[in-house]
């Protein structure tokens, strides 16, 4: 059998090991759902803590407790980090009193997710075309997400149950590929499930995500001119008017002059994208 060390420091430690450019299952298992090992560690039975330290395979069994107080169960490293937890509370996530708030959204404070200069320019831009609700970042689903029965997309416009969410490589160029783009299609599908819509703006080389993607190579003034556009489309231009800033409010089906100025468009994005919706 071939010992492998892999870039997160975990795996074998022989002179003779075969070292692998990635982090190991576990590590990016963790950071793909939010977590950390110290937190995966601290849900074990004192016992299992030490050989869970090193451990690499995500389909590893281990004894656990449950974060709510009830009895010990045993489970693989990926039910835990990606399920809700013992039989009862696996139960109580499916019961019909699980989701009432299902698809609402609400202001998490505890939250705490990096935000890169492009989503903050992002937000920028988008806040001067419309106005955002800056009292919400999760949302509330109906099923399981990486364990957890809400979801946090980049930006939320309540008013029209629309989520915001920019995806790029980054330096790496992997993010939001493989393993991260079948994540984005689940959270997508939970936000949809629950009556919301989701505008990904993909950049960077990223193809689309669904009909719903706005592909671009970065992030300008006319994409976000764009994401309002396939606002209008999905919830028409009424409800978009209705928190649109003075001067992008739309007439006639074009959008008004200070938009389009600026962005360098013929102003008619939103019934362009909204044929090609309806298509």
């Amino acid at each position: 059998m071939v010992s492998v060390r892999f870039a997160c420091g975990h795996g074998a430690s022989d002179d003779g090991a075969v070292s692998i450019r990635r982090g190991c299952p576990v590590c990016m298992l963790i950071a793909e759902t939010g977590r950390s090992r110290r937190e995966l560690i601290s849900r074990a039975l004192p016992t299992e803590r030490t050989r869970l330290a090193a451990e690499t395979r995500v389909g590893a069994s281990y004894e656990w407790r449950c974060t709510r107080g009830h009895d010990r169960y045993t489970a693989t490293v990926l039910q835990v980090l990606t399920g809700s937890g013992c039989t009862k509370c696996r139960a109580a996530a499916v019961a019909p009193a699980a989701s009432p708030a299902a698809g609402v959204a609400f202001m998490k404070p505890s939250l705490r997710v990096g935000t890169s200069m492009t989503e903050q320019r992002l937000r920028a831009l988008l806040g001067e075309r419309i106005r955002l609700h800056h009292g919400v970042n999760a949302v509330r689903i109906a099923g399981l997400f990486h364990g957890r029965t809400e979801v946090w997309p980049d930006i939320l416009v309540p008013q029209l149950r629309i989520a915001i969410e920019y995806d790029d490589p980054g330096r790496s160029r992997t993010a939001h590929r493989g393993l991260g783009e079948a994540s984005d299609l689940e959270k997508d599908a939970h936000l949809r499930a629950v009556g919301w819509e989701v505008i990904r703006i993909r950049a960077g080389g990223l193809d689309a995500l669904g009909r719903t993607s706005v592909v671009c190579a970065r992030l300008t003034a006319a994409v976000v001119d764009d994401v309002v556009a396939m606002m209008r489309a999905l919830r028409g231009d009424a409800a978009v008017d209705a928190i649109a800033i003075d001067g992008t409010v739309a007439i006639d089906g074009t959008v008004g002059a200070d938009a389009t100025d600026d962005a360098g468009i013929d102003g008619t994005a939103a019934v362009e994208i909204g044929n090609a919706i309806g298509a």
